[in-house]
């Protein structure tokens, strides 16, 4: 089948997509595309990314992969979803080749392709076109039922939540500083911030924020989520959605107490279990949340393949 190529989708396009997804989601017990493109494909951005589309004889979307080509130091990603039902047919070699072409006609010298859920067919498919395994991400998950440790504020510390018109550029300044070497959290600007503020989950109530009793200046943070609720086929589960603290603010055990501190705002909302995506590589952050009673619910994994 031709794959099509688009630079926008249309209200009924970006639909389609989204139907897709949940369709592949509920099958793979995996949702096929992180948070960064179900916003890009749902709200578009300055730039356009690739659209590559692959559909059945009836007009129906079999097949669908975003492919993001602006980042400049990491080079072009990939995600890429392909109806249950239609699987097996090459169509994700199709869209894997179409999304290698696309890279490379925008000048990206590699292409990352992730594979949520860390299926071994998407793993074979991606070793199979020349891709080498890059990256590891974990979900982990923890029961808001077990006792969590006492993890006290340090002295002169208070905690209060975000206020909108209020915190967001000094929130945008401490996640540069906090994730200056993360590849992909320190580079979000004031408009990145405010889209998430704009959609439905969005809690001001839970996105707690650590700040010095005298000066009032921003040390820290913990921003959580909830999924699920609405028109969500599962029961709703909380997310430490982000961990912040200032670099000059480390060292006072302020990261251990903002993750408490948002867990039992969750819990406090009636919720059962808390969830997180950690890197592989962050040690650190793996032993934190290890130590809060977290274990790993499941892994996505991002391949690179030089241009």
């Amino acid at each position: 089948m031709k794959v099509i190529q688009l630079d926008r989708l249309d209200s009924a396009q970006v639909a389609a997509v989204l139907d897709l997804a949940s369709q592949a989601g509920d099958t793979d017990g995996a949702y096929p595309f992180s948070e960064h493109v179900v916003l890009h494909i749902r709200h578009g951005g300055e730039q356009a990314a690739v659209h590559l589309l692959v559909r059945d004889p009836d007009g129906s979307l079999a097949g669908y992969a975003h492919v993001d080509t602006t980042d400049e130091v990491e080079g072009a990603a990939a995600e890429l979803v392909v109806h249950p039902l239609r699987r097996r047919h090459g169509l994700g070699r199709d869209l894997v080749n179409a999304a290698i072409d696309a890279a490379g006609a925008a000048g990206s010298r590699s292409l990352r392709l992730w594979a949520h859920g860390d299926h071994p067919s998407a793993g074979a498919l991606a070793v199979e076109l020349g891709f080498t395994r890059a990256r590891v991400l974990f979900q982990m998950r923890r029961s808001l039922f077990a006792p969590l440790p006492e993890r006290e504020l340090p002295p002169g510390v208070t905690l209060r939540a975000f206020e909108p018109g209020r915190d967001e550029q000094d929130w945008v300044r401490v996640n540069a500083r906090a994730f200056a070497h993360h590849p992909d959290q320190g580079r979000w600007t004031i408009d990145d911030l405010r889209i998430r503020m704009a959609e439905p989950w969005f809690d001001p109530a839970g996105f707690l924020l650590a700040v010095d009793a005298d000066t009032g200046a921003l040390l820290g943070f913990h921003w959580t989520k909830v999924h699920g609720q609405g028109a969500h086929q599962h029961d709703p589960i909380g997310e430490v959605y982000v961990v912040g603290v200032d670099p000059d603010a480390q060292g006072r055990k302020l990261g251990g107490a903002l993750t408490v501190a948002g867990l039992r705002h969750l819990r406090g909302a009636g919720l059962d279990q808390a969830m997180l995506y950690v890197d592989e590589s962050n040690t650190a952050a793996f032993r934190l949340y290890t130590g809060l009673g977290f274990a790993v619910w499941s892994t996505d994994v991002s391949y690179r393949r030089s241009q």
